[in-house]
């Protein structure tokens, strides 16, 4: 990795994840888990989509029959405000006290679950919370409550970080609040509960599995910083040996079972390896971090105006989180290249891996196969052609510009250092893929 000479380099990485129950059926343990944890009376947070699925309900009156009283809030929003945020925070702060929190569905609603959490246990505000400069960057003083979160999409990898992410309406900007005590205490993962992902969602979402892998794999290393102190440390803390190894297990079970899972959501063999994939990724990037193309994505997703994806029952325009992230993905691992060409090279191999398709194939210049293999797989599961097909053209650059660069905390894991220039030179790139 070039670009980064540090005076003291750093010596020390971290790596924290949850506790893990994974497989078919790992659902119907959910009363006995939080026996463990001491839970009698818990909040259920999902959103209306999955609660018509019908399965936050019946994890609900599972657990009721045995002996945990549990309360639901099905109003979380797919693609998280602050203001949804707040109508959650005040329905638990009115219905509480709790023991600990049960988070049912995607990204969205695991997120809204941690901001719950943190709110309902630490005086304050939602914007205290926020990420600097968006919000005042303050840490939490109190322990947060048990969190058991129980994903039915496959991507986010929230079951396993320390983040939530959120829109600020009133700046037009994506963002989120990241601490160590938000990661879920136990991540239940049960790949039947998939089953009725639509297949839009599957491609987004499994788009954002592949970055995560991916952005962790090539994040700037751990030995690049400066040595900190022991009060220094972040979750995010560069690429490790631990982390690649989940990102490149990762990137070997997508490659076998995503198109798969997308064009057959009954296959429950597919499902099952990218929700181990999902699991993975969530386990390397919560530790190493992610970098540009989730720096793009939060502008992308926060400055929507008419775009609505397929697959997705939402009332209001958005972009769905891992769409934001793959549309400059391809652009993005071409910048970076030249920081660790061996890692980039070796992620496409991984990736590509069994394929036939023309897209498999290493080009002439080792420069365009990570960048080829990703827009490969975009157009065979159905993601838009470039950011023109959601909406955006030239003149929205320096805007979308200006919303990454609100993000340094994302921007400083990049394995090479990023200016205004270099992230408007991958927005253009990103209007048309092919």
């Amino acid at each position: 990795m070039t670009g980064f000479r540090p005076e003291h380099p750093e010596t020390v990485f971290t790596y924290g994840a949850p506790g893990l129950k994974f497989g078919v059926g790992a659902r119907h343990e959910l009363a006995f888990d939080l026996a463990q944890l001491g839970a009698r009376r818990v909040l259920v947070v999902t959103d209306p989509g999955v609660a018509a699925t019908g399965a936050p309900g019946e994890i609900a009156d599972a657990m009721r029959a045995d002996g945990v009283e549990a309360v639901v809030f099905d109003r979380s929003r797919v693609e998280p405000t602050d203001a949804s945020m707040i109508e959650a925070i005040e329905f638990a702060r009115s219905e509480g006290p709790f023991e600990a929190i049960v988070a049912v569905g995607g990204g969205s609603s695991i997120d809204t679950a941690k901001a719950v959490n943190l709110l309902v246990t630490n005086d304050g505000d939602l914007m205290d919370y926020i990420n600097a400069p968006v919000g005042r960057a303050q840490s939490p003083t109190n322990a947060l409550l048990p969190l058991v979160a129980v994903p039915t999409t496959t991507g986010t990898g929230s079951e396993s970080t320390t983040i939530c992410v959120l829109d600020v309406v009133s700046q037009h900007v994506k963002t989120g609040i990241s601490h160590p005590r938000l990661r879920p205490t136990l991540a239940v993962v049960d790949p039947e509960l998939t089953l009725t992902q639509p297949s839009g969602v599957t491609a987004a979402a499994g788009l954002d599995i592949l970055c995560h892998a991916l952005e962790s794999y090539t994040a700037r290393p751990y030995v690049s910083y400066e040595h900190k102190n022991a009060e220094e440390r972040v979750p995010y803390c560069g690429s490790n040996p631990i982390a690649d190894m989940w990102s490149e297990q990762a990137l070997v079970l997508m490659a076998g079972a995503f198109r798969t899972a997308v064009h057959d959501g009954k296959d429950l063999a597919a499902r099952t390896q990218v929700a181990m994939a999902a699991t993975f990724a969530g386990l390397g990037f919560g530790n190493a971090g992610v970098h540009i193309p989730h720096a793009n994505a939060y502008p992308i997703a926060g400055q929507v105006r008419d775009f609505k994806p397929e697959g997705y029952d939402a009332d209001h325009a958005m972009v769905p989180h891992g769409m934001a992230v793959a549309l400059t993905a391809p652009a993005a691992f071409g910048f970076t290249f030249e920081a660790a060409p061996e890692r980039h090279v070796r992620a496409a191999e991984l990736l590509s891996k069994g394929s036939t398709d023309d897209w498999a194939e290493r080009p002439d210049d080792p420069a365009d196969h990570l960048p080829r293999v990703l827009t490969g797989i975009m157009r065979e599961v159905g993601i838009p052609s470039g950011l023109a097909e959601v909406g955006y053209g030239s003149g929205d650059v320096d805007a979308l510009v200006e919303g990454t660069m609100k993000q340094q905390r994302l921007l400083a894991t990049a394995p090479r250092e990023v200016t205004e220039d270099d992230v408007a030179g991958i927005l253009d790139e990103s209007i048309e893929l092919w």
